[in-house]
């Protein structure tokens, strides 16, 4: 995945400068009017976004006209409500929201009170959509994973709000209080478009597990066959999340560490006198010992898997040239069952625990903004870290089932993305039909 420019007042000219270039390599496509028109014809974005509201009274600021310019300001990668000043007299607004754009004040406060479950219902509409249009496909062996994951967002020894957790940490000055928000995100890893689900806010004094349940339970309800087998790191290796899992007709799975010991010291002993099932993952060779059946976690209301994987890559060097074998190993935990699952299908699942960090929180992060504090209030950080994962997964949908082969062979997403920011700073689709 590709970044973003910065579209700072300063930084303005330099901006619409260094994008051009690449518009006028790719023939002046107008993304930003393909995307918005595409989510019209197939998500009916304009009246989804007509549902969302907030708790003033008699408001002169709608809230579906705050929600469909922070959904472009996440679309373009802004990065910044101020950024949108530099915008603000660009005839593109004049189109999309048909009123004057609102103050960078007036949007975080308006997002602070804004009512976020009409945005996960957007995005529910999103996979309903994308779902049977077949751009959400199980993987090879069939079974859908859901990664959790909980992501801190930002920290400060300053500056807090009633959202914010605590925790002391040891300086060279003495202890100090730190503050920080933290989120609990769901991904669906699929073999088309990795589609960021749902998110909950880890609440002040409240462990991840206890947001990572609170979570589970609203996805369940909104999302019940969406998923086979819910996937975790160490962290997630707790009786809670099993039980509730197993409580709901689903199967965990998550990487097992030395906090078990019993179980880990069952399975070890057991693994030790038998051989291995080998097989491979493309460049790598995996050594694979399973064995189901453990009763070594009581805890649990049945009995588990345990999976070890010895896995071997030969890499060359860049500085000798010489070829090395790299090994690393891995434990598993999960309920899943050999007739359900095979070793080699348990061994996919447990890697696409990654996905969540690869294709969710580094993309996200890094060329989305999304850790950027555009208002410090626990409603308003969770309202635009929603409307990004809104955003990401439009762009998805877009990149990967509108635009032409052809064109994705010589646009990549990053260009996609500063294409998006460039029509919008320049007003590119000026010459064409109005956005919806």
């Amino acid at each position: 995945m590709g970044g973003s420019v910065q579209a700072g007042p300063r930084g303005l000219g330099k901006a619409i400068g260094c994008l051009l270039a690449p518009i006028g390599e790719t023939g002046g496509v107008d993304i930003l009017r393909r995307l918005l028109a595409y989510a019209e014809k197939i998500f009916g974005l304009s009246e989804a976004l007509e549902e969302v509201t907030d708790s003033r009274e008699a408001p002169r600021i709608p809230p579906t006209l705050v929600a469909r310019v922070s959904l472009v300001m996440c679309l373009a990668r802004m990065g910044s409500l101020n950024a949108l000043e530099c915008a603000k007299q660009k005839p593109f607004w004049k189109r999309w929201i048909i009123a004057p754009l609102p103050s960078a004040d007036s949007m975080g406060r308006i997002c602070a009170v804004m009512d976020p479950t009409p945005i996960r219902n957007i995005n529910k509409h999103l996979y309903t959509r994308l779902k049977r249009n077949k751009a959400l496909r199980s993987p090879w062996h069939g079974l859908v994973p859901l990664i959790l994951d909980g992501h801190e967002s930002h920290a400060s020894y300053k500056r807090h709000c009633d959202g914010c957790l605590e925790r002391e940490i040891k300086t060279i000055q003495g202890n100090r209080i730190q503050y920080y928000h933290r989120n609990v995100t769901a991904l669906l890893s699929t073999a088309g478009i990795p589609f960021l689900l749902d998110s909950e806010p880890q609440l002040p004094g409240e462990e991840e597990i206890a947001c990572a349940l609170r979570l589970l339970d609203r996805v369940l309800k909104h999302y019940p066959r969406a998923f086979d087998v819910v996937v975790g790191d160490g962290l997630y290796t707790d009786p809670r999340l099993y039980n509730f899992v197993l409580a709901h007709e689903k199967d965990a799975m998550t990487v097992l560490k030395n906090d078990r010991r019993d179980l880990v010291e069952d399975a070890k002993e057991l693994f030790s006198g038998r051989l291995p099932t080998e097989f491979s993952r493309g460049k790598t060779s995996v050594y694979c010992w399973d064995l189901c059946g453990f009763t070594s976690w009581p805890q649990v209301g049945g009995p588990v898997r345990v999976i070890r994987s010895l896995e071997v890559t030969q890499i060359r060097r860049q500085l000798d040239g010489q070829v090395e074998e790299v090994t690393s190993e891995w434990l598993w935990v999960t309920t899943l069952q050999n007739a359900r699952a095979s070793s080699q299908a348990v061994v996919s699942l447990g890697h696409t625990r990654w996905d969540i960090e690869n294709k969710g929180f580094n993309e996200t992060v890094t060329y989305w903004y999304a850790d950027h504090i555009y208002k410090h209030d626990p409603g308003a950080i969770l309202v635009f870290w929603l409307f990004c994962m809104m955003a990401v997964n439009l762009f998805h949908a877009f990149f990967t089932c509108n635009l032409k082969p052809s064109l994705r062979a010589r646009t990549t997403m990053l260009m996609a993305g500063r294409l998006v920011l460039a029509e919008l700073l320049t007003d590119l689709s000026a010459g064409h039909s109005h956005p919806p």
